[in-house]
C-alpha cells in the first residue's frame, strides 16, 4: 500500500497556488472559447499530476488533498472533484505525443532536477503537434472526452477517431455512447475493395473511408428468416436510420431505381449519391452469401449509371458497394481483381443496438434551401445533404425515383384536401 498523505510541504503550497492561479486566467479566456480553454487547463493539471509524480511524493491520499483545497480557494468552479482530476490524469497520458507545451508565461512549474520544484518566469502556451489530427482535441466538450476515455481503452487512434465524427456530426453524449457500441471504429472503412486499383488517389482513400463492415441493420426490425423485398422495404421504412448507418454525405436517390441497358429493363436496389465523393453510388443488397456472379450485376449497373446519369466533369466516377449476409473474404477479393469497376464487398447484421436518437445528423428542408439561398443550385443542394424522397420531392430534385416521388406529393395534396 502507498504511503498517505503526511506532510503538505512547500513545494505543494506553491502547486496549488499555481493551480490556482492558473484557472483565473483561464476564466479570462473563457470568455472567448469556454470549452478549449477549460480542456487545456484539465490537460496541463493532468501533466502535472503525471510529470511531478504527486502520489510518489506525497502519498495517495494528495489527489483527495488537492481536491479539497482547490475547491476551498475556489468554491464555483466545476471538475474539480477527485475523479475528474483522476480524468485529467488518464487525459494527458492519452493524448501526450500529440501536444507540444511551450513555457512563455509567468506563474508556472518547472522540474529543475529529481524532486525539485521550482517557479518558473513563464506561464504555458499549449500548440499542437504535427498530427493535425490532434488539433480535435480542444473541441470536444469535457463529458464526452471523459466517456471516450472510459470507451478506447488507451487506443488513441480511436478516441480520435470518434472525436472527430462527434465533431462532423455534432453528436449528443447518448449518440456518441451509442455509436461507440455499434463499434463503429472497428467497422469503418473495413469493406473488401478494388477501390485501389480502379479509383484515382485520393478517391480511393475516401471511398474506402466511406465503407463499413458489417452494417448495421439492426434498426430495420427484420428477423434471421427473411427475403430481400422483405429487408429492402424495412430499409427504406426506416430511410433516416439507414443514412446515418451509411454516413455523413449520402443523399438517397430511389429504390429499385429503372435503367434501360439496351432493349432491357434493369433496377438498381437503391442509388444513393455522396457528397464527399461527389459520385454516385450504386448499393445492391443481398441475403445470401456473396456469389461471384453479383460482380458482373453489380458492374453493369455502374457503367449504366456513369453512361446515363454522371455528368462529365462534375461528378466522378460511379461506386458500388455490395451488401451480403455473408461472405469468404479470399471468394471476394478474387472476384474484385477480375473487375475494372470500383466495387466493395460487405457483410450486414441484424442484432446488434443502433442509436435510438438521430436527431441533427441529418439537414433540415430549411438548412437545404438555405444553401440554395446562398448560391447553390438545387440539385447541388441535394448532392450535398443528406435526403430522403420526402424531401426531393418537396425540393422538386431531378433524378429521384419519380413513381416514389410522385405518390409523396399525391399524398400530400389529399392531405391539404382532407
Amino acid at each position: 500500500m502507498g504511503k498517505s498523505i503526511s506532510i503538505i510541504d512547500n513545494d505543494y503550497s506553491k502547486w496549488v497556488e499555481v493551480l490556482i492561479n492558473r484557472y483565473k486566467r483561464t476564466q479570462i479566456n473563457a470568455a472567448v472559447k469556454v470549452n478549449s480553454e477549460q480542456i487545456k487547463y484539465n490537460f496541463l493539471l493532468g501533466r502535472d499530476i503525471v510529470e511531478m509524480k504527486v502520489e510518489e511524493r506525497w502519498g495517495e491520499g494528495v489527489i483527495t488533498q488537492l481536491s479539497k483545497d482547490l475547491k476551498k480557494e475556489m468554491p464555483t468552479a466545476e471538475g474539480l472533484s477527485v475523479t475528474n482530476l483522476r480524468y485529467c490524469r488518464r487525459f494527458y497520458l492519452l493524448y501526450s505525443n500529440l501536444i507540444i507545451i511551450h513555457p512563455q508565461s509567468e506563474g508556472e512549474l518547472t522540474k529543475k532536477k529529481k524532486n525539485e520544484i521550482r517557479p518558473q518566469a513563464g506561464g504555458e502556451l499549449i500548440e499542437l503537434s504535427e498530427n493535425k489530427e490532434a488539433t480535435i482535441i480542444f473541441n470536444i466538450p469535457w463529458g464526452h472526452h471523459k466517456l471516450i476515455l472510459d470507451k478506447v481503452k488507451g487506443n488513441t487512434k480511436k478516441a480520435l477517431f470518434y472525436m472527430q465524427q462527434t465533431l462532423e456530426n455534432g453528436w449528443s453524449r447518448n449518440i456518441l455512447l451509442n455509436w461507440i457500441d455499434t463499434d463503429l471504429f472497428e467497422r469503418s472503412g473495413k469493406s473488401i475493395t478494388n477501390f485501389v486499383n480502379t479509383l484515382p488517389v485520393p478517391n480511393s482513400d475516401l471511398a474506402q473511408e466511406i465503407t463499413k463492415d458489417p452494417y448495421n441493420f439492426a434498426f430495420a426490425g427484420v428477423t434471421e428468416k427473411h427475403n430481400e423485398d422483405q429487408l429492402k422495404f424495412a430499409l427504406l421504412q426506416n430511410i433516416t436510420n439507414f443514412l446515418v448507418e451509411l454516413g455523413t454525405g449520402f443523399a438517397y436517390v430511389g429504390r429499385e431505381y429503372r435503367l434501360e441497358i439496351g432493349h432491357t429493363e434493369n433496377f438498381i436496389d437503391l442509388l444513393f449519391y455522396n457528397l464527399k465523393l461527389r459520385c454516385y453510388v450504386v448499393v445492391e443488397v443481398k441475403i445470401g452469401k456473396f456469389s461471384s456472379r453479383d460482380i458482373g450485376q453489380i458492374g453493369s449497373y455502374i457503367v449504366a449509371v456513369n453512361h446515363q446519369l454522371r455528368e462529365e466533369g462534375k461528378d466522378n466516377p460511379t461506386i458500388g458497394l455490395l451488401i451480403c449476409k455473408s461472405k469468404d473474404n479470399i471468394q471476394a477479393q478474387y472476384a474484385l481483381e477480375s473487375s475494372s469497376q470500383p466495387i466493395g464487398i460487405s457483410e450486414y447484421e441484424l442484432e446488434k443496438f443502433y442509436p435510438e436518437k438521430v436527431e441533427g445528423t441529418i439537414p433540415t428542408i430549411a438548412e437545404i434551401e438555405n444553401k440554395v439561398s446562398n448560391g447553390i443550385g438545387i440539385e447541388e443542394a441535394a448532392k450535398l445533404s443528406i435526403l430522403s424522397v420526402k424531401d426531393a420531392a418537396e425540393l422538386k430534385i431531378p433524378n429521384v425515383n419519380n413513381s416514389a416521388k410522385s405518390a409523396y406529393v399525391k399524398k400530400q395534396q389529399k392531405k391539404k384536401k382532407d
